[in-house]
């Protein structure tokens, strides 16, 4: 399935990317769960949409894994590069990797902007036997509970055409070739400052923002910079689905 709604410009937000949207506690905690669903202690793991390289560096530093890692996007790989060595510029539907070369697959917050078919028969191809993946992404109850909604309406609408559905994704693992899936939920709270949600919309942190019409976000960064507290909870629903081969 194509992924929905346009192409966000990850390239223009690079270098403000780790900024807008540092490591926290819900950061390291999500890299917890994974982590530990993953199986992914020790071994040799690729992270498919890298991003800047924190997921794949703190595997690498952290858990001792032996990690490589893509993404399609040169700003990028030229950031991750930073942190890992074994950074490699490349699409998820084009995996420059021989049959069977790793033990686990990982993806955070990255299954949305995929053409899934393609990008997960990829995966399975580059997984060994007892393989495993493991996926973050939102649940849908995610969508209409995030803080930048009363703002940017818009924002629940994109994104739950975007963002599979956790039945669907689970289907669409079996077709490529997965054995057995299941989803582990995790539910963050945490709170942020009104600067820093603020600078964080300046920003545009999410790559959503590149789907919504400019009048919206001129309109909702205005009734923000009104109307934000002074303290903003941030609420994110989790869920990690692992698929094994």
């Amino acid at each position: 399935m194509q992924p929905v709604g346009g192409v966000p410009d990850f390239g223009a937000r690079a270098a403000r990317y780790d900024e807008l949207r540092p490591p926290d506690e819900s950061w390291w905690e999500l890299f917890e769960v994974l982590v530990r669903e993953g199986d992914l202690r020790g071994r040799r793991v690729l992270e498919v949409g890298c991003g800047t390289g924190l997921l794949a560096a703190a595997l690498a530093e952290r858990v001792a894994a032996r990690v490589w890692a893509v993404d399609p996007e040169p700003a990028m790989v030229e950031l991750a590069r930073r942190r890992l060595r074994t950074v490699k510029l490349a699409g998820a539907d084009s995996l420059p990797f021989k049959d069977g070369w790793f033990e686990r697959g990982v993806m955070r917050l990255v299954v949305h902007l995929l053409d899934r078919e393609r990008a997960l028969r990829e995966l399975r191809r580059v997984l060994a036997g007892h393989g495993r993946l493991a996926i973050a992404t939102f649940d849908p109850s995610h969508f209409g509970a995030d803080w930048l909604t009363p703002f940017f309406p818009s924002i629940p609408d994109v994104d739950r055409a975007r963002f599979p559905e956790i039945d669907v994704l689970e289907a669409e693992l079996r077709a490529a070739g997965f054995a057995a899936t299941r989803t582990v939920r995790l539910t963050q709270h945490r709170e942020i400052s009104r600067g820093d949600a603020l600078e964080r919309i300046r920003g545009r942190h999410i790559s959503t923002f590149d789907l919504l019409g400019e009048d919206e976000i001129a309109e909702g960064t205005s009734r923000a910079e009104r109307e934000l507290r002074d303290s903003v909870e941030v609420r994110l629903e989790w869920a990690i689905v692992v698929a094994d081969v």
